[in-house]
């Protein structure tokens, strides 16, 4: 048996994607800025796109920009953003637990002269609005802070953090990292008081290397990419069709028959968790209830190194993950798991299971029979 739960560094495409990836690049495989008749009909799979994404969010059609993925959209946001509003101030805010696509364009902004607050978090993985409140000056530019968080599954109260930084500087943006939520919850960016928005197509079970950053009209944002003006000259170069179409099919899935989808998820999770602490010497790290997404836990195993754990388990068929993805090559102890106060000898220890629509509960009987089996060779092994 099979059981895939590393959904939260990418998830299967689902068929109605697949298709449409296929038709547009053995079929409508034109490019989409040339006149002729191909070219608008691929054209058109952009604006479909653009359309089913926009409703989604209830925003308009011209506030979607379509990127490369997750890390293209913080990116562009961060720098964009702040070098577009220097003038107005140099100081950024973001958190202790945010992805290296957040924290390292923060590293790269520092060096250019921009001064960098970085929050910590308390040990749900929840930041302080009073501190973040304090911390917001005439001149702070932007706040960065991510819905979801990618290792924990932690839920920032982004209303609440959007409210402490208007009431204190209207002019501030406000950055939301929604990789790991969209999908997931309704986000209404108007309502919430979000000026840009970061989403990924690859956690969603769209195609990977495609994604869109949400930037509120109005907003200033300064392009990364130049060359031939593609999408109002924000971001040049032959737009990815196939990326496009499979991303506007995969976000209008997910939000149909949304609250369904969502149960689905939280039952998986609250299953897994029921299983996990049932197991001696397991820590459970990712809250029930509102306060953690619906599709991530996380789980510490005292006495095993994560990293063993993780290939016992791929030797059985299951697949989780050690870490967030997109820091494997630069590995070290995750500062998320730090930033929740976790016990040093648990720091190594943890796994995180993350699930998806092709999950189902037998798959989570077979893994807790495989870590039933696994454990007590594993701890007899560390401690020799």
């Amino acid at each position: 048996m099979e059981a895939y739960f590393d959904n939260s560094a990418t998830t299967r495409v689902l068929d109605s994607v697949k298709e449409i990836v296929i038709r547009t690049m053995t079929e409508d495989y034109a490019n989409p800025a040339a006149r002729h008749k191909k070219g608008m009909e691929a054209e058109q799979y952009i604006r479909q796109a653009r359309a089913e994404i926009a409703r989604t969010l209830k925003v308009q059609d011209k506030e979607i920009l379509f990127t490369s993925g997750g890390s293209e959209s913080n990116n562009l946001a961060l720098i964009g953003g702040a070098l577009a509003n220097q003038r107005a101030g140099k100081h950024i805010i973001s958190t202790a637990i945010e992805h290296p696509s957040v924290y390292n364009p923060m590293e790269y902004l520092e060096e250019l002269g921009f001064e960098i607050t970085f929050l910590p978090v308390d040990r749900d993985g929840h930041i302080s609005l009073k501190e973040l409140s304090d911390f917001v000056r005439q001149d702070t530019i932007l706040v960065s802070a991510m819905y979801v968080n990618n290792e924990v599954g932690a839920v920032e109260p982004v209303d609440e953090i959007s409210r402490a930084i208007k009431e204190k500087n209207p002019r501030t943006l406000f950055h939301v990292d929604a990789i790991q939520a969209y999908g997931k919850y309704l986000i209404r960016p108007q309502k919430q008081g979000i000026d840009l928005l970061s989403v990924s197509g690859h956690k969603i079970h769209g195609p990977k290397g495609v994604g869109f950053l949400y930037i509120r009209d109005g907003v200033k944002i300064k392009p990364m990419i130049y060359g031939g003006g593609q999408q109002n000259n924000m971001r040049s170069g032959t737009e990815n069709v196939p990326g496009v179409a499979g991303l506007g099919v995969a976000a209008r899935e997910m939000y149909t028959d949304h609250k369904e989808k969502v149960e689905h998820l939280t039952e998986l999770k609250d299953y897994m968790t029921d299983c996990l602490e049932q197991m001696e010497g397991v820590r459970v790290n990712s809250k029930r209830g509102d306060e953690s997404a619906p599709q991530i836990v996380s789980a510490s195993f005292e006495g095993v190194r994560g990293e063993v754990l993780l290939h016992a388990l791929e030797e059985r068929g299951i697949y989780v993950s050690s870490g967030s993805a997109c820091s494997a090559h630069h590995p070290g102890v995750s500062g998320t798991l730090k930033g929740i106060g976790l016990p040093q000898n648990l720091l190594e220890s943890t796994i995180r299971f993350s699930f998806g629509m092709f999950n189902k509960k037998a798959e989570i009987d077979y893994c807790t029979e495989v870590l039933k089996e696994l454990l007590p060779v594993l701890r007899r092994y560390s401690r020799r």
